[in-house]
């Protein structure tokens, strides 16, 4: 209903619809994750038509943190969540264009759930996207955009291409520092990692753990109007063994 009231531009109307859906979506988190997610996925849209794009960013951080509910030991992530998000990047792609936000977290995502399933190649390709995406709709110094560009070391070094992973992790680092005293604990970690790729890369470091990349970022904000084209990728290419 919430949909229809927007077409017809109802849009208080459409925002009291619209309110009532978290109290019944979130008593079926634990056994519907994929409904739940589409359900707000579909709900950060009508946000979006409707110029709210705080809100509309939160309800699709909620949609894709659902698909973090799959029980990790079956691989759900891999085997439901990745055909879901492909899904709903399209729709996005249809509905917005190519450049909406929203449509990098989504491939950021499919990124943390290849690396989840060893698949670093495919992984860094999903990262990659979702930089570009980002660097254009929120702007490369941007929270979000800087972890998706740690997210791309965390999948170059998973490949051992650790020039590539130190590439990028400096250049996380380089933006980090542009936050100043308010990215004092992030800049710290950037650093520590970046150490321990440059140890690696020497051979002195066995691996041990590897740090799983961020698939939703916390903190959002649209910053800047997006783009009608997507630009070319400023990424590396994936190396192909």
């Amino acid at each position: 209903m919430a949909k229809a009231l927007v077409k017809q531009d109802m849009f208080g109307d459409s925002r009291r619809c619209l309110g009532i859906a978290p109290g019944i979506l979130v008593k079926k988190e634990e056994t519907k994750p994929l409904e739940v997610a589409e359900a707000y996925m579909d709900m950060s849209m009508q946000y979006e038509i409707m110029n709210e794009f705080a809100t509309a960013i939160s309800l699709l951080e909620i949609a894709l943190a659902s698909l973090e509910k799959f029980p990790q030991e079956q691989h759900s992530v891999g085997t439901e969540a990745i055909p879901y998000l492909e899904s709903a990047a399209e729709t996005l792609k249809e509905s917005f264009g190519p450049q909406h936000f929203g449509i990098g977290y989504i491939y950021n995502n499919l990124g943390a759930a290849y690396l989840e399933l060893d698949r670093p190649q495919s992984a860094a390709q999903m990262f990659a996207v979702a930089k570009d995406i980002m660097d254009v709709s929120l702007g490369s110094h941007h929270t979000d955009a800087i972890e998706a560009i740690q997210n791309l070391s965390k999948a170059y070094a998973a490949m051992g291409s650790y020039a590539l992973a130190i590439e990028f992790q400096q250049q996380a680092i380089d933006a980090w520092e542009g936050h100043g005293s308010t990215a004092e604990d992030m800049l710290k970690e950037a650093r520590r990692v970046l150490e321990q790729l440059k140890l690696k890369a020497s051979g002195s470091f066995s691996d041990g753990v590897r740090t799983k990349p961020r698939p939703l970022p916390q903190t959002s904000d649209p910053g800047r109007s997006l783009q009608p084209n997507l630009q070319a990728s400023s990424a590396k290419p994936v190396p192909v063994n």
